[in-house]
């Protein structure tokens, strides 16, 4: 096993990362999976000089209609951030005079594109879309049932994954609105923003003042957009009273920052995260240390900071990861490899401690779903050797790595064990894998939640996709084109058909139910209870939907 265990180790934690004017136009009837209908040969989609045109504080943008849903994709909501706005707060974007076109999505955001497509199978499971990069980036993209008819949508807002590093709104194609809008009559948004060492490098003990929230302007992006909704949506149809949060793995951890954050207050009114969640931000401490490791590596004085804002975005970020990785080299253990570019605890933008710890604070009134993946990190996809290990060789390995967070030690076969006593059906690379992907962050979101009076509810995705002979299992990201009704679009996630869309049917709805009441309960699923720290009650989401107490409560105590 030792060659296959050290394959194992290396692709364990990569995972799988981590789219009114013209109102009378007729258009062709469409499923709910967003084909046309058998036998309807009509055109389906509209673009023209009087169709799809809608207001924005900024001026007047042009987008499409697609099987009866309007699309706007690359409004801008934040200025370009490149020279004088790098490592600065968002700027409101220029306005125009002539009709902006909306037809194609905005540039993502700096980040090392060089072998994005390298891994071939990645590459086929998640059908990754990337486009321009630039720092002009601070774009949203818009689906709606209708513009400027009065009526006021619930709104989703939808935060990518990547973690603070990679990715984009529409990574995936199980990102795109169109089928949730048409099912439920919703406004579906999904932004970029800054990442990495271009959105989250804090320079504030160096640079003063001028700097102050530089450590934060990814976090402070993402508010912008939230702000764009707020005074925009209505013109696409929606309630900007109404607004879902929603992101997963590093986005769910965005859900979470951004549901404390001061400035977003009162522009949130629900919060989803999947596959990553938060209760705390970086510590200043070690941010404004690396600040100063990426000084001295730029060759700079501290009266000469603002050149950084001249460097090439790719090298400035080549340059910001050298001075993290020294940093780490050099802290022997004092500071968290993982601690470099990422939302700051600066006590400004983004407060200090746990989240969620006042009972009367920000979000307080704001309810929650968190959800996780059985098998966030199973990496057996491609190692079929890995399904017939044995108990004891799981043991061993769980000894040297579990997920992200290094090897168990002596408590992994005490650890082990525990997982297997509560999933008795499982096979000991299921086990194994459970226990890597492990819910203790979750329940940790949770209960720091539940100290505020709006409710909790927490679910466990479980389904499993008949693809490479059955060893996807429920893998991180899976979820997704569940919650948005896009099993037939994400194939390569699901396989497509019945099985997966009975499930979609009953998730979407549930989502639906959540973003109109704040409550995911809704026919055809059992009775969904709030979550509380002395039962843990969570929803299974699976071929039957169930409700469980904390069935793995006894291995996470372990841990």
């Amino acid at each position: 096993m030792k060659s296959n265990r050290r394959s194992f180790f290396q692709t364990l934690g990569a995972g799988t990362a981590g789219l009114g004017i013209a109102s009378t136009v007729p258009l062709a009837a469409c499923t709910t999976t967003g084909e046309t209908s058998p036998g309807n040969d009509e055109q389906i989609l509209f673009i023209g000089d009087d169709i799809a045109i809608a207001e924005t504080v900024y001026g007047k943008v042009k987008g499409f209609i697609l099987r009866d849903i309007y699309l706007f994709r690359g409004i801008p909501y934040g200025a370009d951030t490149s020279g004088k706005n790098r490592f600065m707060p968002p700027q409101k974007p220029e306005s125009w005079d002539d009709i902006r076109p909306a037809v194609w999505w905005g540039n993502t955001a700096p980040q090392i594109m060089d072998n994005r497509y390298g891994n071939a199978y990645s590459s086929f499971a998640d059908h990754w879309n990337y486009d321009d990069v630039s720092e002009d980036c601070l774009k949203l993209n818009v689906w709606t049932p209708a513009i400027a008819d009065g009526k006021k949508r619930p709104v989703m807002v939808w935060l990518h994954g990547g973690g603070y590093t990679n990715g984009n709104g529409i990574e995936q194609d199980g990102y795109m609105g169109e089928n949730l809008a048409r099912k439920g009559d919703i406004v579906f948004v999904s932004i970029n923003h800054r990442l990495g060492p271009i959105g989250f490098s804090d320079l504030s003990g160096i640079g003063g003042d001028k700097y102050k929230d530089s450590g934060n302007v990814g976090a402070l992006d993402m508010v912008a957009a939230l702000a764009w909704v707020n005074e925009n949506i209505a013109n696409f149809g929606g309630d900007p009273g109404n607004v879902t949060i929603m992101g997963q793995s590093g986005g769910g951890a965005k859900v979470c920052v951004l549901a404390a954050m001061p400035a977003a207050q009162g522009l949130i009114h629900k919060a989803v995260p999947l596959s990553g969640s938060s209760t705390e931000a970086g510590d200043q401490a070690s941010s404004r240390k690396l600040g100063e490791y990426i000084l001295k590596e730029a060759g700079l004085k501290a009266s000469e900071i603002d050149r950084l804002q001249e460097m090439p975005w790719k090298e400035y970020i080549l340059l910001a990861n050298q001075a993290n990785q020294k940093m780490v080299a050099e802290s022997e253990g004092s500071i968290a490899p993982r601690g470099g570019f990422r939302p700051v605890a600066d006590g400004i933008n983004i407060p200090k401690g746990t989240f969620y710890s006042e009972e009367n604070g920000v979000s307080s009134s704001v309810p929650m779903i968190i959800c996780s993946t059985f098998h966030e990190w199973g990496m057996a996809r491609t190692m079929p050797e890995l399904e017939n290990i044995t108990a004891d060789e799981a043991r061993e390995m769980l000894k040297e790595r579990a997920g992200f967070r290094g090897g168990l030690g002596e408590k992994a076969p005490e650890v082990y064990d525990a997982y297997a006593r509560a999933f008795p059906d499982a096979k000991p690379i299921e086990v194994m894998t459970l226990v890597a992907s492990n819910r203790q962050g979750v329940v940790n979101t949770a209960t720091a939640k539940s100290n505020q009076a709006a409710p909790v509810y927490v679910a466990w995705f479980g389904w499993e996709p008949p693809l490479f002979d059955n060893r996807m299992r429920a893998f991180h990201c899976s979820d997704i084109c569940f919650w948005f009704y896009n099993t037939d679009l994400m194939l390569t996630h699901t396989g497509g058909g019945a099985r997966p869309r009975a499930l979609s049917e009953k998730m979407s709805d549930a989502l639906l139910s959540f973003m109109n009441t704040g409550d995911p309960n809704c026919p055809g699923m059992p009775e969904w209870p709030v979550f509380t720290v002395e039962n843990g009650e969570l929803m299974i989401l699976n071929d039957q939907c169930e409700v469980q107490n904390d069935p793995d409560r006894e291995g996470r105590a372990l841990l």
